[in-house]
């Protein structure tokens, strides 16, 4: 099973991608997508599809986990971090990826165990999990690895044995596993909700 995590920003877009057997986690690859500020804001968008496209081309993961919109400093940010995240989306949707989304908060407590845990213990504690000599780096990188590791802590293990089993979890069916026979991709991905703990 392998999971690309994406880090949204408008300055800069970090990403992820780590692959599980079911019982170990490893490292396939991670970066960040560096912006100049001084660009225009259109072409700034269009840098990050098409640096997500190709590392979707070179990763080929299962499925794509993202990181929410929960807070923004004003409305100005909230909304240029609205729009890379939809490119970011977008990316993920044209080659085939089925999409999830998870909170800060969400992504923290799965990888920390605390939900308001500094980014410097996100950074510490994603070298340990995936056995890194040193910390990823930059920040960014490292919570899109986070956001991927999340998403695999909240998988069924049937699911991440076998990816291609056609799983779909409906909006009215929170939790419940329903087949999809001949398609990966969920009716739409604002659909989904990541499994609630028992």
């Amino acid at each position: 099973m392998r999971i690309l995590g994406i880090d949204p920003g408008s300055e800069r877009t970090g990403y992820g991608c780590v692959e599980t057997d079911g019982r170990l986690v490893r490292l396939v690859g991670c970066g960040a997508i560096s912006l100049r500020p001084a660009d225009p804001f259109p072409e700034r968008l269009a840098r990050i599809h098409a640096e997500l496209t190709a590392r979707l081309r070179d990763c080929a993961p299962d499925c794509v986990a993202i990181e929410s919109l929960f807070h923004a400093a004003n409305v100005r940010s909230a909304l240029r971090l609205g729009h890379a995240r939809g490119v970011a989306v977008l990316a993920a949707v044209e080659a085939g990826c089925p999409v999830v989304e998870y909170t800060p908060a969400e992504v923290k407590r799965a990888v920390v165990g605390y939900g308001r845990a500094e980014k410097q213990q996100v950074q510490q504690m994603v070298g340990l999990l995936l056995g890194l000599p040193r910390p990823p780096s930059p920040h960014d990188a490292a919570d899109a690895l986070a956001v991927a590791i999340c998403h695999l802590h909240s998988m069924p293990s049937a699911e991440i044995r076998d990816p291609g089993s056609g799983i779909r979890v409906e909006p009215s069916n929170r939790g419940r596993r329903v087949p999809n026979p001949g398609s990966r991709i969920p009716r739409s991905w604002r659909q989904y909700r990541p499994p609630t703990a028992g």
